[in-house]
């Protein structure tokens, strides 16, 4: 049986879930501008829910148990991927990293049989995602991310293509990072436990994976044909082209926020370390600052809110989730993993499988991959997920991302993933 604290924690889970699908009401009533405008825009901040409701946890921890059981409580609670998702966000998305990865897109476009507007829309859609197999799914969402925005989402209005163009990348990245074992957080989660090196990952995941963002992007590309070439969507394709009127970066700048950069996804498991290159990487950043854009400390801040909230919440779940888990076959597994991601962090839903005892490797198998593929249907699905929605959600209507209409985005990319998941291994 469950203890009270349990359910408590499962019910403001769920009051969470369902805040988060409520979004755009409360950004309706903030633009309203009434005497709680301030509350109502707290309350519509997706990055701040999981926070607040988590927030409401431990007050109620304290209430029922007493202070030093809730601050014995977090203090056990494991914040690096919260911590980790904030540094590499402010890395990646600076403007040297920036500038090499746009280049880089440029290039490979120019290779690709389409119109120029085109095919870096499908580089952008398909590489980069693939790209977070290396430099960990969050570098990905953001280079991603960003370049969406400054190149294809400041056009106003537009709602349909933005919302395709999100479900899409949400999916890809998902997805996208399961050809190494060290770069999506639900198959990082597991690795270890269950013996799988990159070796293994590449061979039964990663293929099916990449021809999988491959279709997707492709698809996109294909229903936003004339929207990409008549509609001027395609005309701004790098991050700030026709804005930014500075020289150049130097190539020796670009080179030190590389190695930064490499620092820090070679350093994810250590919180002591990313930070403390984080602490040198604004100095750096400071002193060269003609070379900078804003760097995003408010938006990774916010990300990390979120995550950390999730881990909060998700941390008294388990009485529920690993039970259901290990109850399951195979082939419902995934279909149950796929919709579990949903409402829940794939990669928490990955370490709770983990736990069961005397899995077959078909199952560990269609857990992850049913965890990944669901990784793109809401914004708490996927770790990443909130860095793109934190970047991107000022282009959409009233500011804000409607969760429904990104569920109803991400399904056919999702079916796409599911139908080469589920190829006989």
């Amino acid at each position: 049986m469950p203890s009270t604290l349990e359910l408590i924690a499962t019910l403001l889970f769920a009051v969470a879930v369902i805040h988060t699908f409520s979004v755009p009401f409360f950004a309706r009533m903030a633009h309203r501008n009434g005497p709680h405008a301030g509350v109502w825009h707290l309350l519509s901040e997706v990055e701040a829910v999981f926070g607040v409701w988590a927030f409401v946890l431990i007050v109620a921890m304290a209430l029922l148990s007493g202070t030093g059981s809730a601050i014995e409580y977090m203090d056990t609670r494991n914040f690096t991927e919260p911590l980790f998702v904030f540094v590499i966000m402010v890395v990646a998305a600076s403007r040297p990293i920036l500038e090499l990865v746009g280049g880089m897109v440029k290039i490979v476009a120019r290779g690709l049989p389409l119109r120029r507007e085109l095919a870096t829309f499908f580089v952008v859609m398909a590489l980069v995602p693939l790209g977070g197999s290396f430099i960990t799914e969050p570098a990905a969402m953001t280079l991603a991310a960003i370049l969406l925005r400054d190149g294809y989402f400041r056009v106003h209005g537009r709602a349909g293509f933005k919302y395709l163009t999100l479900g899409v990348l949400f999916v890809n990245v998902s997805i996208g990072g399961v050809l190494t074992s060290y770069a999506a957080p639900p198959v990082l989660m597991v690795a270890s436990t269950f013996g799988w090196d990159t070796t293994f990952m590449a061979t039964h995941f990663g293929w099916r994976a990449a021809v999988a963002v491959i279709i997707n992007a492709a698809l996109l590309t294909f229903l936003c044909r004339e929207a990409l070439v008549d509609g001027g969507l395609g005309k701004g394709v790098a991050a700030g082209e026709g804005e930014d009127t500075r020289t150049a970066v130097p190539a020796w700048v670009i080179l030190v926020h590389l190695v930064f950069l490499v620092a820090v996804v070679l350093t994810a498991h250590h919180p002591a370390v990313f930070l403390g290159l984080l602490m040198m990487f604004i100095g750096f950043a400071e002193a060269y600052k003609r070379h900078q854009n804003r760097l995003l400390i408010k938006e990774g801040l916010m990300v990390g809110f979120f995550l950390a909230g999730l881990v909060v919440l998700g941390g008294l779940q388990k009485w529920w989730l690993q039970d259901l888990l290990g109850g399951l076959s195979p082939t419902v597994l995934y279909w149950g993993a796929t919709a579990l991601t949903a409402i829940t962090d794939n990669a928490a839903l990955t370490y709770l499988g983990s736990l069961v005892e005397g899995t077959s490797d078909a199952w560990r198998y269609m857990l992850v991959a049913g965890a990944v593929t669901g990784g793109g249907l809401t914004v708490i699905a996927n770790a990443p997920n909130p860095a793109g929605f934190a970047i991107l959600k000022n282009q959409f209507p009233d500011g804000s991302i409607s969760s429904g209409k990104l569920f109803l985005a991400a399904l056919v990319p999702t079916g796409v993933a599911a139908c080469m998941f589920l190829l006989p291994v």
